[in-house]
């Protein structure tokens, strides 16, 4: 059977007060006698009364809430974003509620729906792989919250965005595997509609023209980065007439992937192949050989995505000033590329 919800009206009836009383006994109203108080407080936990916060925040305008979305959850990259995120709001009285999109654009357009229908104070996120369409974030221009976008970001939305440089980090990259020797380098990127992955392609094969190296086609794969992606793209790059003898891969789990082919293959990494990977997932320097990858200073794209929200909603005069932050990365070197 369903239990029907305790309303304020329904602890009014039982103290036979009126239910403006009590809501302001609730609210810790100075013209409310403690006794009153104390009376709506052991009645309201009696009926295990539960506030109703959207209400509330139709009420004031502000629910002290941020929606944050993200593409997957169970990469250290966005946890360490969120958890980071998550202690700058907290510390200004702000909750968040965490959704993710799984990479796909119609659960990103639910999730968006979702947090406006609760009326948060505004909207931290990362697009999912398949976001072409850009309207649902529009959407929440719209509305005049704050909309502050992270590592994976459109320009042409001009909000706020917080992330590294993916072009330079990229062109970082191969600049290290031709200090090494290398000279048919394959790049396991992203698709070019998402913007990060499309700078990562250009880094690679602008660092590949800078140095003389010739560009072969058949070594840039696009893909959605997942570890079975590495997989199967390492096996399609071991059966070219004319294997590479370096593979960037802009992911870290699929660069395990790539990795575990290696392995299975006989291919001595990083003597017979090197390999790089993207992100500095914990387990890079876990796995044999531990894997060279990029630093995305995750702890610090979440603070300063926070503070740019904190910013908007105490400065809105600001508005017409958007916050561009482009950090470093940091080539961690590790024994797939030494």
């Amino acid at each position: 059977m369903n239990k029907k919800k305790t309303t304020i009206k329904d602890i009014a009836n039982v103290l036979n007060i009126s239910p403006a009383a009590v809501s302001k006994a609730m609210h810790d109203d100075p013209r409310i006698s403690a006794k009153t108080k104390a009376a709506v407080k052991r009645v309201a936990k009696d009926l295990n009364y539960q506030p109703n916060h959207l209400a509330s925040a139709l009420r004031k305008g502000k629910s002290n809430l941020v929606g944050v979305i993200v593409p997957r959850t169970n990469s250290n990259f966005f946890s360490s974003v969120v958890q980071s995120m998550e202690e700058v709001l907290n510390k200004a009285g702000y909750n968040i509620i965490i959704t993710q999109s799984n990479e796909s654009f119609k659960k990103e357009c639910s999730n968006i729906d979702t947090l406006l229908f609760t009326q948060v104070d505004g909207i931290i996120a990362s697009m999912a792989n398949e976001t072409v369409d850009l309207s649902y974030f529009e959407k929440v221009k719209s509305k005049g919250i704050p909309l502050i976008l992270f590592d994976r970001g459109e320009n042409d939305l001009n909000v706020d965005y917080v992330g590294i440089n993916d072009y330079d980090s990229s062109h970082m990259i191969v600049e290290h595997l031709i200090e090494k020797g290398c000279k048919r380098i394959a790049h396991i990127g992203g698709f070019r509609r998402t913007r990060i992955f499309n700078n990562r392609i250009k880094g690679y094969v602008d660092a590949i023209s800078k140095n003389n190296l010739p560009m072969d086609t058949s070594l840039l794969i696009e893909s959605d980065l997942t570890l079975e992606d590495g997989r199967d793209k390492m096996t399609a790059l071991l059966q070219l007439e004319h294997r590479p003898d370096a593979v960037y891969v802009a992911s870290d789990n699929a660069a395990l992937g790539a990795l575990q082919v290696l392995t299975e293959e006989g291919i001595d990494v990083p003597n017979d192949m090197r390999l790089v990977g993207f992100g500095n997932e914990p387990f890079t320097s876990l796995v044999t050989p531990t894997i060279t990858s990029i630093d995305q200073h995750s702890s610090e794209i979440g603070r300063l995505a926070a503070e740019t929200f904190l910013k908007r909603v105490e400065m809105p005069e600001l508005k017409q000033t958007l916050n561009k932050i482009i950090l470093d990365a940091k080539l961690v070197i590790r024994d797939s590329s030494e």
